[in-house]
């Protein structure tokens, strides 16, 4: 029966309709882990998570869990145990750490529970699908952006650049960092992008950086935040301090602080991943890989560009909570 009932879903899902099934049948179990709470981008995955459930009709039962923030590692690993001594069918996770996670998802992959690991791949482990940005192509975006505005404000391409990103040794991030890095070198080469700056996803922390190298470097002309967090604190200050014509910020990722930044002139262009896409497919194959249906190893979830130009017709990937079901 639910052979009969996971082709039927396949197609629904290919197509990007609702599936309407009033299920019989015993819920499989998936636990969906998230980086963090505190964050929009993480509750915008859970949306996805929960409306991929709903489509499913009482086949998958969804159940989030995840620590207060991107910085508690250890935290995030002490979730993952309890979760898999509780044996789900399949585990969904954003992984703080492409290390830290990799033993207990090994185990609970040879136990025979489905790993679908979505946005931070982890090594050293076995898992079903890897469902991601290509956060390279996405940090090339953000240099490209940063240019542009660059020139349609009259600026000569020379001078600093800061770069602010959420934490040291996350490989998503690191990909962003060095995809802006390069593509910006290729672009202006006479913009040095100055070291980068770490500031544990806080915003506070963000926004006294911000601040640090403003008042270090007067020939500093603009900046490129590597997610919603930092894009919030660099946005603050240039807001504060009315620099919206004077410092060319771009960032990555979407909040509603970081939208009406956009909106201000604080920031320039938004680099957006879909993490509703990467909630729903995630839940999508968790289920698929339970029914012993094959899966790409690698599955790109996309990348976007949202301007103030373009901002209203972006809602849907600027504000997933605009696309709840449930």
């Amino acid at each position: 029966m639910r052979k009969i009932m996971l082709t039927l879903i396949m197609v629904f899902f290919l197509l990007g309709t609702a599936f309407c099934y009033a299920a019989d049948v015993e819920p499989y179990d998936v636990a969906f882990i998230i980086k963090a709470t505190d964050s929009d981008f993480w509750q915008y995955t859970i949306v996805g998570a929960k409306n991929a459930e709903l489509d499913l009709k009482g086949l998958v039962k969804v159940t989030v869990y995840g620590p207060p923030s991107e910085s508690d590692i250890d935290e995030q690993v002490a979730i993952l145990e309890n979760v898999v001594s509780t044996k789900p069918d399949a585990i969904v996770i954003a992984s703080t750490s492409a290390e830290a996670t990799s033993l207990v998802l090994d185990g609970a992959y040879k136990q025979g529970i489905k790993v679908i690991l979505i946005d931070n791949f982890v090594y050293d482990t076995e898992y079903n699908s890897f469902l991601a940005t290509n956060n390279k192509v996405g940090g090339s975006l953000a240099a490209e952006k940063l240019v542009e505005s660059l020139e349609a404000a009259g600026k000569p391409l020379q001078g600093k650049i800061g770069l602010i990103s959420a934490m040291a040794g996350v490989p998503v991030l690191i990909e962003r960092d060095d995809g802006f890095r390069d593509k910006l070198k290729e672009l202006a080469p006479d913009l040095e992008v100055l070291s980068t700056r770490y500031v544990d996803n806080d915003i506070a922390v963000a926004a006294n950086a911000t601040e640090d190298l403003l008042t270090a470097n007067p020939d500093l002309i603009g900046f490129f935040a590597d997610n919603n967090h930092t894009g919030d604190g660099v946005s603050r200050v240039i807001e504060e301090r009315s620099l919206q014509d004077k410092i060319i910020a771009v960032a990555y990722d979407s909040d509603p602080q970081e939208i009406d930044a956009l909106r201000s002139g604080a920031l320039k262009a938004l680099i957006l991943q879909d993490p509703h896409g990467m909630g729903y497919k995630g839940v999508m194959f968790a289920f698929m890989a339970i029914n012993g249906e094959p899966l790409p190893q690698y599955y790109d979830t996309g990348v976007y560009v949202v301007t103030k130009e373009n901002l209203d017709d972006s809602i849907w990937i600027l504000d997933p909570f605009s696309r709840k079901k449930y």
